[in-house]
């Protein structure tokens, strides 16, 4: 079909939904509801012929039934309120590709395309055609194709290369392989987009939340990736927005919502890209409105000795009217001359009548601010990733930190782990 002349085609990017994760315990069901309720109004407001969602939709591989049926809700509202809209989701680093796949035969009926990660063809080929996918404006006019590449795991990529780095090889290769599949289709009237979920090179990375994937920030992937014929490149992983380095069409659009502690301070928003005709751009954030407060006492990195985090909690203008899933978020950041056993019992007596939930206690000796629970013994668990686990052994057993080969080695297999359906 023909392209429209002189029309505009409105795409919303987004990412990094995690639906399904828990901060410190706490369900965050009701903010992602809030936000997908902001979706939606957003997706009518802008009249937009486009979505894309480019992974981590799930927090985790198995994600609760919940957030399940979060992301179900959504994708039916959105095409009953928006029935032009095109939708592309793909699978991140956090998702399961067979879980997201598995109804992409039924959704596709729909005009919704999922891509929870790549797949071969009888004879062995990579099934390049299921990634291209044709994008249409309201007019039912043919504007823009789409190259939806997921997030790929070492098990999706070509045979290690004995020169270069062989990771960063197999994905230029694989993306090379995509956009002639997308060229093969295209004609020159069409704009090409593209999506990723990856680690860029000088990417703003949220250590607290963020996965360190494909082994990690050595294997940090170039711009050259991306051709310069590509009108706009949607990527997810990363929770902070940003460009690409000084690439405007090549673009996180970040998390939805503050998934650590760390994120408080972040802009979350929507990326608004109108695409015209003659594959000019204009790129606006829309920003999304935060449901719930997230509060840190000092509001800084820093640590406060216990007095002044009392003070302060006092001096807090809280409402005490919003519901137990509605009221803010609290880490406190307690310096200490010695270890305090009546520590949280203080916190906690003074805290009883404020309507917000502590999450988290985070103390440090006065002076040089070292974590009194960096012994592994004295920290909780589920504050631990799973590399922190791994350094922490290897050094106890071996007395020294863990060199860069055993590292990737690591790396490999968690994310083997990660990607087991």
């Amino acid at each position: 079909m023909e392209i429209s002349l002189g029309c505009v085609t409105s795409v919303i990017h987004t990412a990094d939904w995690h639906l399904g994760h828990y901060l410190h315990g706490i369900s965050r069901h009701y903010e992602h509801q809030e936000f997908l309720n902001f979706l939606l109004k957003q997706l009518k407001k802008t009249q937009a012929d486009v979505l894309i969602v480019a992974g981590d939709i799930f927090d985790t591989a198995n994600p609760p039934a919940a957030a399940q049926s979060q992301l179900y809700d959504f994708l039916v509202q959105a095409r009953i309120d928006s029935p032009q809209l095109n939708i592309i989701l793909i699978g991140g680093n956090h998702d399961s590709a067979a879980q997201l796949d598995a109804p992409a035969s039924l959704l596709k009926s729909l005009g919704i395309s999922v891509i929870g990660g790549i797949t071969k063809n009888t004879d062995g080929n990579v099934d390049w055609q299921r990634l291209v996918i044709p994008l249409y404006n309201k007019e039912k006019h043919l504007v823009a194709w789409c190259g939806a590449m997921p997030f790929l795991r070492h098990s999706e990529l070509p045979p290690a290369s004995t020169e270069g780095d062989s990771l960063i090889l197999g994905v230029k290769s694989r993306y090379a392989e995509l956009m002639q599949a997308l060229k093969n289709q295209a004609s020159n009237n069409e704009a090409l987009l593209l999506t990723g979920h990856c680690y860029m090179v000088g990417g703003n990375l949220s250590e607290l939340s963020e996965r360190k994937i494909l082994g990690g920030n050595q294997h940090a992937l170039p711009v050259s990736l991306f051709p310069d014929d590509i009108a706009y490149t949607a990527l997810g992983h990363l929770h902070c927005a940003q460009t690409v380095g000084n690439h405007e069409k090549i673009r996180y659009s970040g998390s939805p919502i503050p998934l650590s502690f760390d994120e408080k301070h972040y802009q979350h928003q929507l990326v608004k890209i109108d695409l015209h005709s003659d594959k000019s751009l204009n790129i606006e954030a829309i920003i999304i409105p935060r449901s719930i407060e997230i509060l840190r006492i000092p509001n800084s990195s820093s640590f406060c000795d216990l007095d002044s985090a009392i003070s302060q909690l006092k001096q807090l203008d809280l409402n005490a009217e919003l519901a137990l899933e509605q009221q803010p978020l609290l880490e406190l950041r307690i310096s200490l001359e010695k270890p305090e056993p009546s520590l949280r019992q203080k916190i906690e007596e003074t805290i009883a009548d404020l309507p917000l939930r502590l999450l988290k206690i985070s103390t440090a000796y006065a002076g040089n601010e070292r974590g009194l629970a960096d012994s592994i013994q004295e920290q909780r668990l589920e504050d631990l990733q799973p590399e922190q686990v791994f350094h922490r052994c290897y050094e106890n057993k071996y007395n020294s930190a863990a060199p860069d080969e055993i590292l990737n080695l690591f790396h490999e297999l968690q994310e083997n782990i990660q990607g087991t359906d």
